[in-house]
């Protein structure tokens, strides 16, 4: 039997007995418990912390979802980061009628700074509570949310946790995407291994929500210790693991929702951005092409070509290869069940994958030809 054939059931078929063991690990959060240390006093005070810049058409939203949280106190500080729209004018509105909403304004950005992560670490300084919530604008809470989170940020016994909020997807490249990001990294990251090892490279984190407690964050140095960068939902949870600190992620499909990007010009920017930061960082993306094409496109190939010339295959090699196409796919039709994903999106999942890799080489090559990025108004270097 070909070596070819071989390869693609394996590649296919490991990450998806990870993605089903990894499902039984990465839950929703609950209210209440108790910590790993037997106290069961949960904080009752949240500062949920929103970096705002040119966030008019998301902000209004973001806020009226969070004066409805229930369970702890929270206040809500904004920062308007130089906005050229109505961000600042919505959020005063909110301010003038709700005492636990603040706005701030941002000092001008310093060299050598990228913008959401000095809008963060300003943010931290201003916030009153115990326990941080850095929350980006375009994401809305359900009431018990950070309730859920706070229970869960106690009970794991970890200094920072994260979710990765349910995406709503509209256009064609959104649905093909950003979908996959769930994909990933349950496929290819062990979450027994994250739990169990201290291990910097076992850190994953979302940008969107990122909860940790004050004493955890100021002995790790926090947005500071990772200004020029632009993936903090990787970076800030590696950066408390160096410092001894343990990190978690939960399941945040049912208690937060937002919207990404909302066309393809965004949705390609937008990933490109930060991928030599993630996936296509130069020691990773040779091994996860390999991995992801070989798992996830080559088994399409083989199947194509079964059926142009079924003779050329033996009935053993035959069974294989469609074992494999078969496997590719559950993760993916899992998630639509689960993950509240697009059925579309999983249908056409080897594209997605395709489209993916592509994106992650121009991302690559961009950086190595020390293009720059432009996002929010604002040009960076790729990292």
């Amino acid at each position: 039997m070909s070596v070819v054939i071989v390869v693609a059931f394996c590649c296919a078929t490991v990450p998806a007995v990870l993605w089903v063991w990894n499902m039984l690990l990465y839950r929703e959060p609950q209210f209440g418990g108790c910590s790993e240390t037997g106290s069961c006093a949960l904080p009752t005070a949240v500062s949920v912390l929103i970096p705002a810049r040119n966030e008019e058409r998301v902000i209004a939203a973001s806020l009226t979802s969070l004066l409805a949280s229930s369970g702890v106190e929270i206040e809500i500080v904004v920062l308007d980061d130089a906005s050229t729209d109505r961000t600042a004018e919505i959020v005063r509105g909110f301010a003038e009628k709700d005492a636990r909403v603040r706005l701030r304004t941002s000092a001008p950005l310093p060299r050598g700074w990228n913008g959401k992560q000095h809008a963060c670490y300003s943010l931290a300084a201003a916030a009153r509570s115990e326990i941080l919530c850095f929350l980006d604008a375009d994401v809305r809470l359900a009431p018990e949310a950070l309730a859920s989170m706070t229970a869960f940020l106690r009970r794991s016994g970890s200094d920072l946790v994260s979710g990765f909020p349910r995406q709503e997807t509209d256009s064609p490249l959104e649905c093909l995407l950003l979908p996959l990001i769930h994909f990933v990294l349950l496929s290819y990251l062990p979450l027994a291994g994250m739990r169990a090892l201290s291990a910097p490279g076992f850190a994953v984190g979302c940008g969107r929500f990122l909860m940790v407690g004050r004493d955890a964050y100021r002995k790790s140095g926090g947005h500071a210790e990772i200004r020029a960068t632009m993936l903090d939902g990787l970076l800030l949870p590696q950066l408390f693991r160096r410092h001894g600190l343990r990190t978690d992620i939960a399941d945040l499909t049912h208690l937060a929702t937002c919207r990404i990007y909302h066309n393809a010009s965004e949705v390609w920017r937008g990933l490109a951005k930060n991928a030599t930061e993630g996936m296509a960082a130069p020691s990773r993306i040779v091994p996860f092409t390999l991995l992801l094409f070989c798992g996830q496109i080559l088994p399409v190939l083989l199947a194509i070509s079964v059926v142009i010339a079924p003779a050329s295959y033996s009935h053993g090699a035959r069974s294989l290869i469609f074992a494999a196409l078969a496997t590719s796919f559950v993760p993916r039709l899992l998630s639509v069940w689960k993950y509240r994903q697009s059925l579309y999106s999983a249908l056409v999942h080897p594209l997605g994958v395709g489209v993916l890799l592509l994106l992650q080489w121009y991302a690559l090559l961009r950086k190595i030809a020390g293009q720059q990025v432009t996002w929010k108004e604002r040009a960076y270097r790729l990292g």
